[in-house]
Parts: C-alpha cells; structure tokens; sequence
C-alpha cells in the first residue's frame, strides 16, 4: 500500500464509554468531515462486538473511499477485510504476524521514543506513528509529551515512510505538527469527545491543505 494511504486525517474510533456516541456513529461523522483514514480501537468490547463494529466500518470506509486500519488485532482485520492492521509495542511484532495477513494487510506501527522509532523503521512497515506530541488525556500512556523536535527527529529518521502523530492535537496546533514534517495526524478525542464531531472533523481537514489525496481501493 503506497504512501497516500495514511496521509491525511486519521480518526481513532474508540469505545471508551466516556465518549458520547459509539465508533460505528464517530466514524460515520468523521467520513463526513472528511477524514481519510479511520482507525477502529476497542479495548471494552467483546470480540464479537468489535467484529460487528468493524464490518460496519468497513462499508462506511468503502463509501466513502477511505482507508480502514484494526487497531492491533490482525484476526479480527482479516475477518472485516480492512486495509490495515496498527501494532503498538506491546503487540505482535510485523514480522511475527502470519504470513497470510502481511499478505492482505498494510502494518502500522506505534512508537514514543526515537529509539522506538529506529527499531521499528527495520520492521516490515507502511507508516510509522509517534507520540504523544502534545501529551494525551484520551488514553492511558507512560509517556511524556514529546514534542516538535523530537517530532522532526523521527520525520527524518523514518523518511521515506509517513510518520502519523498523535497526542494532544486539534485546531490550533495541527498546522506545527505538519510543519514538523508528519504526512498523518491522529486524533481521538478531538473527536470522539466533542458533541459535533462532524463539525470537528471538518475544522482539523480544512485548517490546513493536505500534501496529498487518498483513494484507496
């Protein structure tokens, strides 16, 4: 999968309870602000309820010619036929998923440190995440922010794959982070805990232009 792919806005649809609506309903308001990538992270729900969560998604993503990534369940990506699957550190490592996923399935990977990160640009990777940027209050992480430099660090280490942050990002620093360097922003809350999250969407894709479209499938 090439490099457009994950460029863009990247949703994180997540089932934390604190969050107004389900993933199934922040995706479909995402599409509709004009993310380009949506990534499904459960950590409360039944495998089944994922799985159906995810098959939803899937249709959403296909309507609207986005990309859909699993958060770190490569099983339950190939069983709703999504385009990728993202490993964090404590995951199966790329080259440990089965032969027939790394077939089917475009790898992302979570990183917080630059070390991390060199680690894992040996890997059998697409794209590269790395964070928390500005700090997080969406997800529990042991990690301090890292910031900008650290940010263009890992930019220049990693080219020519995208490097996609996360952490802390919205509105008014969005445009930093891009400057940075990062092909990709990830955000959760930004979305999934405001009330319009449409609305929200749309602000973070049309406050800057992105470097380039995606049309996947």
């Amino acid at each position: 999968m090439s490099l457009p792919f994950f460029c863009g806005l990247h949703v994180l649809a997540d089932d934390d309870p604190r969050w107004p609506s389900d993933p199934v309903e922040q995706t479909r308001a995402a599409l509709e602000g004009g993310a380009r990538v949506v990534q499904l992270r459960a950590k409360h729900a039944t495998d089944r309820d994922v799985l159906g969560w995810a098959e939803r998604i899937r249709t959403l993503t296909r309507e609207h010619a986005a990309t859909f990534v699993m958060n770190d369940r490569f099983d339950l990506a190939l069983a709703a036929d999504a385009d990728a699957v993202h490993l964090g550190q404590d995951d199966l490592a790329p080259n440990e998923l089965p032969d027939a996923a790394r077939a089917r399935l475009a790898i992302g990977r979570s990183s917080h440190d630059v070390e991390q990160a060199r680690k894992a640009c040996a890997e059998p990777i697409d794209y590269l995440a790395f964070g928390p940027i500005f700090g997080t209050q969406s997800k529990p992480s042991p990690y301090a922010a890292r910031g900008l430099a650290t940010l263009r660090e890992v930019v220049t280490l990693a080219s020519p794959l995208p490097v996609v942050a996360i952490g802390g990002i919205h509105a008014s620093n969005i445009g930093a982070v891009l400057s940075a360097g990062a092909r990709g922003v990830a955000v959760i809350s930004a979305i999934a805990g405001t009330e319009k999250p449409a609305s929200a969407t749309r602000s973070l894709v049309d406050h800057h232009a992105w470097a380039t479209s995606a049309h996947p499938r």
